[in-house]
């Protein structure tokens, strides 16, 4: 049983766009007085914490486990698409904390995906899981997290990954990917997957799209793209959904071959539970199997949806039983 010297904890999932808290009373009681908040209106990761417990009248927490859109290495935070920054020992002194663990927002939604509940997840091809098999993450969202959950020995719980696989080096399975590679490759040099597979990469799919159509880009925003994409009749919109779901499946396959995901391969983040069939009928799955020798054996692999509303925040709670 869960010792309550420790309660009450708060829980926060912290991007790029939005930070989200979670307050967890006692032991056995359920998630409650989850909130959102826009990064952009508050100086520091501080001052957003501290609005949530001035608002919903808590005192400072026992216990808190923050995941967020950050490579976490050493006291200090940095995040790398928005500004906060911060240390760690610094944030848990102000507020009074015990203990304040710090984990990239990925090792948090890999951490979640033993406990959601099949409504939960939309399957999108593939068989049936392998049970107790790793299991693969990957999110495109305003960046592209990338993580995983391995089995562990007995008596131990499953073991997330915490990497930057979102930096990883795209590469093209076709001649249009290929020339869209091309073009980016002449803004950004380095083509890493999170250029393309995700919400600020949308928008540079969209631009390099029409460069390659000769048409002048619209001021879109990444919604604007997804939106008139699935409702058809623009097609540099359509076009750029297509290669975004295509790089993701040649993304996800990667990252099932190097996990070796039997288990499943898991899509989370913000864009892809929206899209609805328009995903199921893109190219993703096609371009998850197309590995060469390997295609029996990605077929077999189930990849899914992640349709829970606020799946990192259960990680986020998750990791302080099973975190050191």
């Amino acid at each position: 049983m869960q010792s309550t010297r420790s309660y009450p904890r708060m829980v926060g999932d912290v991007g790029g766009t939005n930070a989200r808290f979670a307050w967890l009373e006692a032991p056995d009681a359920p998630m409650s007085e989850v909130a959102s908040y826009a990064c952009a209106e508050y100086p520091t990761l501080q001052d957003a914490m501290a609005h949530y417990l001035r608002q919903h009248a808590k005192p400072s927490p026992r216990w808190c486990a923050i995941g967020i859109a950050n490579p976490v290495v050493g006291d200090q935070v940095k995040m790398t698409n928005h500004h906060w920054s911060f240390s760690m020992s610094e944030v848990q002194r102000q507020l009074g904390m015990d203990r304040f663990l710090v984990i990239n927002d990925f090792t948090a939604l890999a951490l979640s995906l033993p406990a959601l509940a099949p409504a939960e997840l939309r399957q999108v091809g593939g068989g049936r899981p392998v049970a107790k098999g790793p299991l693969g993450l990957v999110g495109p969202g305003t960046g592209l997290g990338v993580s995983g959950l391995l089995p562990a020995m007995a008596g131990h719980g499953a073991i997330p990954i915490n990497g930057e696989g979102g930096h990883a080096t795209l590469a093209p399975m076709d001649d249009r990917e290929e020339a869209v590679i091309r073009v980016l490759r002449g803004r950004f040099g380095h083509v890493s997957a999170e250029r393309v597979v995700s919400g600020l990469g949308l928008l540079n799919l969209y631009q390099a799209v029409c460069d390659l159509d000769g048409v002048e880009a619209r001021p879109l925003t990444a919604a604007d793209i997804t939106t008139m994409a699935v409702a058809g009749g623009d097609a540099q919109c359509t076009g750029t959904l297509e290669l975004f779901c295509s790089f993701l499946g040649n993304v996800a396959g990667n990252v099932a071959l190097t996990l070796g995901a039997v288990g499943g391969l898991y899509i989370g983040g913000g864009i892809v539970p929206r899209l609805g069939e328009a995903f199921e009928r893109s190219r993703f799955r096609q371009r998850f199997e197309e590995k060469g020798r390997f295609r029996a054996y990605l077929e077999a692999i189930p990849t899914y949806v992640v349709q829970a509303r606020t799946p990192a925040l259960i990680g986020a709670a998750r990791a302080l039983e099973e975190l050191p």
